[in-house]
């Protein structure tokens, strides 16, 4: 469908998505050389993202499989829907009862009923999870695989088949192959370390948080109501955060959100009030919250604006004397 990596980052970019040039590059390689990708980095970067808008950019349906620990085979693949057999033999008890009535022997009943297994083994009683839904899609689709590293080791070790092949075996009827090949897109927060023989099914892409450049774009992108000024000076003091020994990092949907709380308050500039009301909407841990505050008060007490060096938490220091 695309014929060059400039395609790619034009659909992504239309899809409201800004991507580096090693993510367009590994879309572009994914989509040509049907490999999985393996997206790694912190959490709320934009890979969950990613596999959305490129389920929009190619026109696919996005089937998504969130993982969790202990998550099995069972909701991963299919189940079968054992109380709807059950009301169907209730209802065809009495058919049943007419198939087997002249039956001489009991050899000669179980072969009748043999052979009427598909009536009760067949699709109708088959519920498609995640990955039979995308192998069995009479469409092409975008199968997304979320925090795999979450999973345990056991189902990532299961997941190597069926990425493999794309197809599966159900005893009760058959082995059931992929009619499209989806394009799959695997997620990992690097909470634990992923086997080598995963990695080596995938293409590979590290999702860092964006650069201060990229991170304005996003922020006039998704929140074109804040103001320049005040888009570039909440950017940078986000990027700034990130320089701090926190617990956890904002991440992008959160510059998101406090841009959007920005203009619902009417903000002007990030003066002491406005960042003392609203750096939650960034930082979600309390000793997080304490050590920025002193890391702004501290850069407040200290440079005068104007000279403030690289590094420094960018604030109105004016309303901190």
């Amino acid at each position: 469908m695309f014929t060059s990596i400039a395609d790619v980052r034009t659909a992504l970019c239309e899809q409201q998505y800004i991507p580096s040039d090693e993510i367009s590059t590994a879309m572009f390689l994914a989509d040509r050389l049907g490999k999985p990708l393996l997206a790694e980095g912190p959490a709320g970067v934009g890979k969950t993202e990613l596999a959305k808008v490129w389920a929009g950019a190619t026109g696919r349906e996005l089937i998504r499989l969130q993982c969790y620990e202990g998550l099995d085979e069972t909701k991963a693949l299919y189940e079968w829907e054992y109380s709807k057999q059950l009301l169907y033999t209730q209802l065809l008890r009495d058919k049943l009862g007419n198939l087997l009535s002249d039956a001489a022997t009991l050899h000669d009943a179980a072969d009748r009923l043999a052979a009427e297994e598909d009536v009760f083994f067949s699709e109708r009683f088959l519920l498609r999870r995640p990955l039979l839904k995308a192998i069995t899609s009479d469409n092409p689709t975008v199968l997304l695989i979320d925090e795999i590293d979450r999973a345990d080791a056991e189902f990532e070790a299961f997941l190597l088949e069926v990425l493999s092949d794309f197809q599966v075996s159900v005893p009760e009827l058959g082995t059931l192959v992929a009619k499209h090949r989806p394009m799959v897109i695997l997620t990992s927060n690097n909470t634990r370390e992923l086997s080598e023989a995963l990695k080596r099914r995938c293409l590979y892409i590290y999702v860092d948080y964006p650069s201060l450049d990229a991170e304005l774009q996003i922020v006039q992108l998704k929140v074109p109501e804040l103001g320049g000024k005040l888009a570039a000076q909440a950017v940078e003091f986000v990027q700034q955060l990130r320089n701090l020994d926190l617990k956890k990092h904002p991440s992008v949907s959160e510059t998101i959100d406090w841009a959007r709380a920005l203009v619902q308050l009417n903000a002007r500039s990030l003066d002491k009030e406005t960042l003392e009301n609203t750096l939650s909407v960034l930082l979600k841990y309390e000793s997080d919250l304490q050590r920025a505050r002193r890391a702004v008060n501290q850069a407040a007490s200290e440079t005068p604006p104007r000279r403030r060096t690289k590094g420094q938490l960018p604030t109105d220091y004016e309303n901190y004397r």
